[in-house]
């Protein structure tokens, strides 16, 4: 663990940790990669950037891993090209097996309480995110902290997701709300 310490008075010292640096150069090297090609190579980088992923995991390129926070994808699970993680140490983001994940999906597990008049963006806050087995969360959509995606659930493309979603239904909607039920 590497430190440094405060410039000045009043300034917050800042810690880096291995596993931080290491993720941050994971993101880098994947960016420059084909974005539909070596998932092996893709997968040992990202295990290496403490991402636990099952087997037969596909993730594509230019996506983006934000923070220290626990990541975990299920078996057989697809992330399209663009697919962006905001994680937190204090929580995770766990994707179930056999799903597919469109392009440019956001999963953001942090937000803010709401301030005094001086600054609305008041003291920060982290919830984790769960999506079950068998899911498919369509293009641009957004799930954001302290949702539960169930089993077999589909999130339309643009949808934001702000509240947890039975299993097999579709949701669609800002915000995402129950659509049709699914068999």
């Amino acid at each position: 663990m590497l430190k440094r310490s405060p410039a000045g008075p009043g300034e917050v010292e800042q810690t880096w940790t291995g596993a931080k640096v290491l993720r941050h150069f994971m993101n880098f090297l994947l960016w420059c990669l084909p974005p539909s090609r070596m998932f092996s190579f893709r997968n040992f980088c990202l295990r290496l950037g403490n991402v636990q992923l099952g087997q037969d995991v596909s993730v594509c390129g230019r996506g983006w891993i934000y923070g220290r926070g626990r990541l975990e994808i299920g078996d057989a699970t697809w992330l399209s090209p663009g697919v962006v993680f905001y994680t937190h140490a204090d929580v995770a983001i766990a994707i179930g097996s056999r799903c597919d994940i469109g392009p440019a999906v956001e999963f953001v597990t942090g937000s803010h309480e709401i301030g005094d008049a001086n600054r609305r963006a008041g003291q920060g806050t982290a919830a984790g995110i769960v999506v079950g087995d068998g899911c498919w969360i369509g293009s641009g959509a957004r799930v954001l902290g302290g949702v539960s995606i169930g089993n077999g659930a589909v999130v339309a493309a643009g949808a934001v997701v702000t509240r947890d979603v039975p299993a097999n239904v579709l949701v669609a909607g800002v915000p995402a709300r129950v659509k049709k039920e699914l068999a």
